[in-house]
């Protein structure tokens, strides 16, 4: 039995849907039952239980041949980091009652860095977290995600131009299409090999690409031109505060600080890559705006 928890997210519904199709059977951990139709439609057995319930949680992952885990970020949090240590703390103690016999963990780029550069400090922490568990473990940090630049599409599409809190424009940076983050997860679940008491690998997309190149995917998608702006520092906060918190922008900007002065937000010195089969465009496809707004699907 696998166990993931957020299998209704991206990464999860995608490492769910490999692990069914290798014919292994998947308790999909779910904080809201409303979406667990999709889950059902695939084989996946359900279990409700809320990341801040250790024992419910805890009862979820009893005895299972493995785990994946994942802390999100909150999005409107009045103090984001300190929900992300509640979160993680309800997650060890869960994982400490429920033993699993091996736990995935999903994580960030940079989370190896010893200064404080925002998010992928507080994923710093959910490392440290896992790690006072004897049981074995790979840490699996992933790049941003692709899917990440839909919300610049109206945008784009609207003004034909593409603001970016990465600068230069043409800098290129890790990414990743989430689905296939979820693809690799499971090829790790299902590989005993993989495994020892840690093991660190980090995962992202074919290539590498900028600004200017989401830009260029964009303008292709939308059928018009679109150019990549760096956005001024002075206006990152105004325009994050716009669907984050102010905690959660702080985090946002310390990292893109960081991605900024360039080889802080990669992978750790002679760190394993996997990597993932979307390009960039493929993984915009589906998010192109259509009448009436964005697609999500």
């Amino acid at each position: 039995m696998f166990a993931i928890l957020g299998a209704a997210g991206n990464v999860g519904f995608a490492t769910s849907s490999k692990l069914r199709e290798a014919g292994v059977p998947v308790r999909a951990i779910l904080r809201d039952e409303g979406k667990a139709d999709r889950l059902r439609a695939i084989g996946c057995e359900i279990a409700i239980a809320d990341l801040f319930d250790a024992e419910a949680l805890a009862a979820a992952i009893h005895g299972v041949d493995a785990v994946q885990i994942i802390v999100p970020p909150p999005t409107q949090a009045d103090d984001a980091l300190a929900e992300m240590r509640a979160a993680i703390e309800s997650l060890v103690t869960a994982l400490s009652k429920g033993q699993p016999k091996r736990i995935l963990a999903i994580s960030d780029y940079g989370a190896h860095i010893d200064e404080w550069i925002g998010m992928p400090s507080a994923f710093r922490l959910f490392e440290d977290g896992v790690r006072k568990l004897t049981i074995p473990k790979v840490i699996l940090r992933s790049a941003e995600h692709m899917q990440g630049w839909a919300v610049f599409f109206p945008v784009a599409a609207g003004a034909g131009v593409l603001p970016s809190l990465h600068h230069p424009i043409d800098a290129s940076f890790p990414t990743i299409s989430a689905p296939d983050l979820g693809v690799i997860s499971a090829g790790l679940l299902l590989d005993g090999s993989a495994w020892g008491t840690e093991r660190i690998l980090h995962a992202e997309g074919p290539r590498r690409y900028s600004a200017a190149d989401v830009a260029a995917s964009m303008s292709e998608l939308l059928g018009r031109p679109v150019a990549a702006m760096a956005l001024p520092r002075d206006q990152w906060r105004e325009n994050l505060e716009k669907a984050l918190s102010p905690s959660t922008t702080t985090l946002l900007i310390d990292l893109y600080d960081a991605h900024n002065k360039g080889g802080l937000v990669d992978v750790q010195p002679g760190g394993d890559v996997l990597y993932g089969t979307t390009e960039l465009v493929e993984a915009l496809q589906p998010l192109k705006p259509a009448t009436g707004g964005v697609e999500t699907a």
